[in-house]
């Protein structure tokens, strides 16, 4: 029997240190293709994520992924983390926290999300013109 990693118990841990102490408890991700996070957010190939309970909605720490809700730019996002994209939990107002290895993670295996949900820095994102088959994204646009 193969034997349970230790990061998402200590990640778990740590947010509920973070929390009850009164810290915000942010999360440094890895982006890759198994990573569903806005990409506007993404710096680096990284993403830095507020897991507090006031910033997310149904937040769940998994075994095997992180997920939630939360807003960014003022649109709910639906975010899907893999444990093994963490490389760090730490509280925003002190900056302690934990590093951890970043192993690859494993493809999602729930509701597959939409394919342009799916952050893959290294992949230029494709614009709607050069596939006719792609949904296309709404646009706002400010009225004065």
């Amino acid at each position: 029997m193969q034997e349970t990693s230790t990061k998402p118990y200590l990640l778990r841990a740590l947010h509920e240190w973070c929390t009850d102490n009164g810290y915000t408890p942010h999360i440094v991700v890895k982006v890759d293709a198994n990573t569903v996070v806005p990409r506007a957010h993404v710096h680096e190939g990284q993403i830095t994520l507020n897991i507090g309970t006031l910033a997310t909605n149904r937040l769940v720490l998994g075994n095997e992924y992180i997920e939630f809700q939360a807003r960014f730019s003022g649109i709910t996002e639906d975010i899907y983390v893999p444990v093994a994209a963490v490389s760090a939990i730490y509280a925003r107002e002190t900056g302690a926290g934990m590093g951890f290895e970043v192993e690859d993670s494993k493809p999602y295996s729930g509701d597959e999300p939409e394919k342009d949900a799916i952050d893959t820095p290294d992949a230029p994102p494709t614009e709607p013109d050069d596939d006719p088959s792609a949904p296309r994204r709404p646009h706002l646009t400010i009225v004065k």
